[in-house]
């Protein structure tokens, strides 16, 4: 399980490489400059569709791992 300061410390660390400050992470993300700021200090509640938005624009990928994805994918393709 991804625990919050992990995430918190991953989207920290890219925003820096990125030479980006939080506000500048906010504005190419579309969001409010207190979800960055609430989000590497590690806060549990953050909408999906705005965390999607800030890992698109650091360019990081989030994998799911389940027993059934193989069959989720079959699914998916049939």
């Amino acid at each position: 399980m991804l625990e919050p300061k992990v995430l918190a410390t991953v989207i920290k660390k890219h925003r820096k490489a990125a030479g980006l400050s939080q506000l500048q992470l906010a504005e190419m993300a579309g969001v409010g400059k207190t979800v960055v700021f609430d989000l590497e200090k590690g806060k549990e509640t953050i909408q999906l569709a705005t965390l999607r938005k800030i890992l698109v624009v650091l360019n990081i990928k989030v994998q799911l791992t389940s027993p059934f994805m193989d069959q989720i994918v079959t699914d998916e393709n049939s």
